[in-house]
């Protein structure tokens, strides 16, 4: 296993071992693509260690059926793992303005209130909040309330939030920040996205 060395050793009063196992948030941020399939990328990591894993949804589509779902859950029922729950909330708000705004800021919430409880009962060691960063940029879900919830939760739990426009609050408080910036994109020579690839 690669052993990073720190760059810095804090006057922390904790030993290597309490300092390495502490319970990180992790924010996947920026323009560029891959911000949710890195955050998967942790879950596959954390299923491999036997971890219970939580997916919390907040704006793909309930709908849509991404291949790290499928993927996720059938190695979560294999028993070979850790555990995955699967929660979607999101109606498609990150790329449709829809007239049902209410609606969908009303599932935002009610997806937050469910982590609170999650966090609060740790019932998962990781939790992924795909595109939780954008409820959090349009004001709907108080950022404030998110940093002081995941500052004081319980345990060794893990947290990965993805989207685009991080509140800079939140990247001040989180112990991993990623800025994926985009270089190029098939996009912008008006190519779709194609199976396999986005989805």
């Amino acid at each position: 296993m690669p052993q990073g060395q720190p760059s810095v050793i804090p006057d922390d009063g904790l030993t290597t071992r309490q300092r390495r196992n502490r319970p990180l948030v992790v924010v996947h941020t920026g323009v560029g693509k891959g911000k949710s399939t890195a955050a998967f990328g942790l879950a596959l990591r954390a299923w491999n260690q036997g971890w219970p894993i939580g997916v919390f949804q907040f704006v793909k589509s309930a709908k849509w059926k991404v291949g790290e779902e499928n993927a996720l859950r059938v190695l979560g029922a294999s028993g070979e793992g850790g555990s995955v729950a699967w929660h979607k909330m999101g109606e498609g708000w990150s790329w449709v303005q829809r007239d049902a705004q209410l609606d969908n800021e009303e599932k935002a919430r009610e997806g937050w209130e469910q982590v609170k409880r999650d966090l609060a009962a740790e019932t998962y060691r990781l939790y992924v909040l795909d595109e939780f960063a954008y409820p959090m940029h349009w004001g709907w879900i108080d950022t404030d309330e998110v940093v002081d919830v995941l500052r004081n939760r319980p345990g060794t739990q893990h947290v990965v939030i993805t989207g685009r426009n991080a509140p800079e609050k939140l990247v001040d408080f989180a112990d991993l920040v990623t800025d994926m910036s985009k270089v190029k994109h098939p996009m912008d020579a008006g190519q779709k996205g194609q199976r396999g690839i986005e989805w």
